[in-house]
C-alpha cells in the first residue's frame, strides 16, 4: 500500500444514500425549518422548544437508517489497512452514527452528535438516545439547562486540534459528499494540498472547492467508494476514474 494514513472527511452526501435528507443551502430550509430557527445560539434562545422537538424528531428517525456501501467500504478501508500497520481516520460533518453503524471507528465528529445532550450550566455532554426537553435534568449537576449537542452556525466546531494533527500526518487526503461551502471543513483540501498530498473527492457533482483536488470521482458514492477501496487494497494506488 502507497499511502499508511489516510484522512477522510465524510458530509451530508454520504448519509443521503442512508435516507437522511441533506440541508439544503440555496432555500435556506433544513427539514422544512428555518436555519436560523433550529441550528443558531439564537434560535434556541428564542424557542427552545421548538429546537428540542426538530432534534427529537430527527433523533428517533436516524434510529431507523442504516450505513450504506460507502460507509462500510470506509470499515473495510480501515480494518485492511490497520492490518498493514495503517490508519485511517474519519472526520465527519455529519451528526449521525452512521460510521458507527458500520463499525468504524477513529471518528470524529466535528459538529457533534444526535446521540449526545450537552449542558449549558457545566459544559458536559453524555450520551443520550431518547426525547430531551425543558425538564431533561443534567445528570452531572442536576440543573435542567439542557441543549442538543451540535455545533450550531457561529459556534466553533469540536475537536479542531485533533483533526489539525491528523491534516499533518496524512498522506492521503478523502472527501466524501461534501459541499465544500462550509468551513473550516472546507478549507482541510488546500492545506493538503499545499503539502503536497493527493486529495480526492467522491461527489454526485463537483463541489465548490472542486478544482483543489487532485482527483474527482463523480457518482453516487455507494457504488465509486466500494469499488475505488478495492482497486486501492489491490493496487497500492487510487486508479483513474474510468477504471472503476
Amino acid at each position: 500500500m502507497s499511502y499508511q494514513h489516510i484522512l477522510v472527511l465524510t458530509g451530508a452526501g454520504i448519509s443521503a444514500e442512508s435516507g437522511i435528507p441533506v440541508f439544503r443551502a440555496e432555500d435556506g430550509l433544513w427539514e422544512n425549518h428555518r436555519v436560523e430557527d433550529v441550528a443558531t445560539p439564537d434560535g434556541f434562545v428564542r424557542n427552545p422548544q421548538l429546537v428540542h422537538d426538530f432534534y427529537n424528531t430527527m433523533r428517533r428517525s436516524v434510529k431507523e437508517k442504516q450505513p450504506n456501501p460507502a460507509h462500510l467500504a470506509l470499515t473495510k478501508l480501515q480494518t485492511e489497512l490497520e492490518k498493514q500497520g495503517g490508519t485511517v481516520t474519519i472526520v465527519t460533518q455529519n451528526i449521525d452514527d452512521l460510521h458507527e453503524k458500520a463499525k468504524s471507528h477513529n471518528v470524529i465528529h466535528m459538529h457533534g452528535e444526535l446521540n449526545s445532550i450537552l449542558c449549558e450550566r457545566c459544559g458536559k455532554s453524555y450520551e443520550w438516545h431518547e426525547d430531551c426537553d425543558g425538564t431533561t435534568v443534567c445528570k452531572f449537576c442536576g440543573h435542567k439547562t439542557m441543549r442538543p449537542d451540535i455545533v450550531w452556525f457561529g459556534e466553533i466546531p469540536y475537536h479542531m486540534e485533533a483533526i489539525e494533527r491528523e491534516i499533518q500526518k496524512c498522506d492521503l487526503f478523502m472527501a466524501i459528499g461534501t459541499s465544500g461551502v462550509v468551513y473550516p471543513a472546507a478549507g482541510f483540501v488546500s492545506y493538503c494540498s499545499h503539502q503536497g498530498k493527493p486529495c480526492l473527492e467522491f461527489n454526485l457533482t463537483p463541489s465548490a472547492n472542486s478544482g483543489v483536488f487532485t482527483q474527482s470521482y463523480l457518482g453516487k458514492a455507494g457504488t465509486t467508494l466500494p469499488a475505488f477501496v478495492d482497486y486501492l487494497l489491490t493496487h497500492g494506488t487510487w486508479p483513474d476514474p474510468s477504471e472503476l
